[in-house]
């Protein structure tokens, strides 16, 4: 299980589903890759299509992880309760969001998880009763580092018990680290925060993940100690196979511009 690969130290590199598709998901879920994260932030997937995906992901042995719009209680509880196996939560800033995502996925007396949903239980081939008494161990709960003033007190909100894993979206992070006038950071002071913010997570025994956009770039990070390692997204490999195929077949034809998820 995912969990308890970065537990022991090993990389675990899925990709991002951005497309909110069903028949994608369960051909991916049969790839190979460890996990598969519905993206339920930044895309248009719905609860109820994120639940059929949770569902063709864990029928292929494939980890479902969602990432939720926002670390609030019921965009956690509503995951979970259709059979998302853990979540990724957006722009955790303190320790205080961190220690309310954590309470959110897990039941009392650990947290304050309502009691409710069956899709779950399918999900992990279990009774009501024996989801209930184990789920507090195996779902993985990830909060994403996206701001400057978030890794300001990093140690304070990695130190939060509960938390498996750190995430990083290098995007808005770059975004929280532009001078006044809009000027982007330099590729310096990138790489010293995300160094910064492994090295924090390392003091705390806590895996450390980031986005990034190709198979180079995986393993490259692997060796730097990286582990929860994302590669583009679906949508992202379906676009560069065809942006390949009209180059070969066209190639005085100008490249379209791809998405970056």
């Amino acid at each position: 299980m995912v969990k308890r690969a970065l537990r022991a130290g090993q990389p675990q590199i899925g990709t991002w589903l951005s497309l909110g598709s069903v028949v994608a998901a369960r051909f991916l879920a049969r790839s190979g890759l460890p996990w598969l994260t519905v993206d339920m932030e930044h895309t248009h997937t719905d609860i109820n299509t994120a639940a059929m995906m949770f569902g063709a992901i864990a029928d292929a042995g494939c980890v479902p992880l969602a990432r939720v719009p926002a670390g609030k209680h019921e965009y956690i509880k509503g995951v979970l309760d259709c059979g998302a196996m853990g979540i990724v939560a957006p722009m955790v800033m303190d320790a205080a969001e961190a220690r309310a995502i954590v309470a959110a996925t897990k039941y009392p007396p650990l947290g304050n998880r309502s009691v409710g949903g069956g899709l779950a239980t399918l999900n992990y081939g279990a009774t009501a009763e024996s989801y209930y008494s184990k789920v507090d161990d195996e779902l993985l709960v990830i909060i994403q580092t996206e701001h400057i003033q978030a890794v300001e007190v990093a140690d304070e909100t990695y130190a939060v018990p509960g938390v498996d894993a750190v995430f990083v979206g290098p995007n808005d992070l770059a975004a929280s680290l532009r001078k006044p006038d809009g000027t982007p950071p330099s590729k310096q002071l990138m790489e010293e925060t995300l160094t910064r913010i492994r090295e924090t997570a390392a003091r705390h025994k806590l895996p450390c993940g980031l986005h990034v956009q190709t198979p180079a770039d995986a393993l490259r990070r692997a060796q730097e100690g990286w582990q929860f390692i994302a590669v583009g997204s679906e949508l992202k490999m379906m676009l560069e196979g065809a942006s390949a195929l009209v180059a070969h077949i066209n190639p005085d034809r100008d490249a379209a511009p791809l998405a970056r998820y």
